[in-house]
């Protein structure tokens, strides 16, 4: 696609996107030609029944998987066609990823889990311990900040990985049932939270999730279903149908 089909002001953009398996003799085709465009600041829920390939969709955006044809845009270029080094210094600053199991680094505390990807990015330790307190206290993490990740609840575990795909200001979050492995109230509490620090540091997020009653509070909702993206008021409807 040439530079001026493009919508510049889109945060991502996925173009014709597809992407197939072997199993076996057999070829799966995961996606056929999926689209999607996410502009600055906006939240967008990923839903579909399991299986549907949500999970790898998000590993296609972030540039941790090469599609088999399509194009994904971030920051106004085409990132499939760049180097190794070039995707992962786009991913290193423009991206960030929540997984639906935290993975944090157990030998550090929270705010050092916080402040070790800016330092890699270049940030100096005392402007990336402001910035690691700064958001986990509006995670409401303040009084934790010290504690290693065994000494947190799955909740807390899950809003430090929060505040640690944040830490580089990324454009994009792309999240991965990140609330998939905590018990509903504690999902709501988690969510909102998600939902607030993205509103107010104005980042795009695509986040997967089987919680209709959270997607009902993003921007938008959008469905994959058979290799397609879909979107439109009878979503969730046609989800439930699936």
């Amino acid at each position: 696609m040439s530079d001026d089909m493009h919508d510049d002001a889109a945060v991502l953009s996925l173009r014709g996107i597809t992407r197939t398996y072997m199993q076996g003799e057999e070829e799966l085709r995961i996606f056929a030609g999926a689209d999607l465009d996410i502009w600055p600041g906006q939240i967008v829920a990923l839903v579909g029944p399991s299986g549907a390939g949500k999970s790898s969709l998000l590993h296609i955006a972030g540039l941790l998987e090469a599609p088999n044809a399509g194009e994904v845009w971030i920051g106004g270029r085409d990132c499939v066609a760049l180097s190794d080094a070039r995707r992962t210094a786009v991913r290193r600053s423009e991206v960030g990823f929540v997984y639906q199991f935290h993975n944090l680094l157990p030998e550090f505390s929270a705010v050092e889990n916080v402040i070790l990807p800016q330092m890699i990015a270049g940030v100096s330790r005392r402007e990336a311990r402001g910035f690691a307190m700064d958001l986990l206290t509006r995670m409401g993490l303040a009084e934790r900040a010290e504690h290693r990740p065994a000494e947190l609840s799955g909740g807390e575990q899950q809003r430090v990985a929060i505040a640690r795909a944040l830490a580089n200001r990324p454009g994009i979050l792309l999240a991965d049932e990140p609330t998939g492995n905590l018990d509903p109230k504690t999902a709501r509490m988690v969510f909102g939270e998600l939902l607030n620090i993205c509103r107010s540091e104005g980042v795009a997020a695509l986040i997967a999730t089987h919680n209709l009653d959270l997607a009902s509070h993003m921007d938008r909702v959008v469905l994959l279903h058979e290799g397609i993206l879909h979107e439109g008021t009878d979503i969730a409807a046609a989800y439930q149908s699936l």
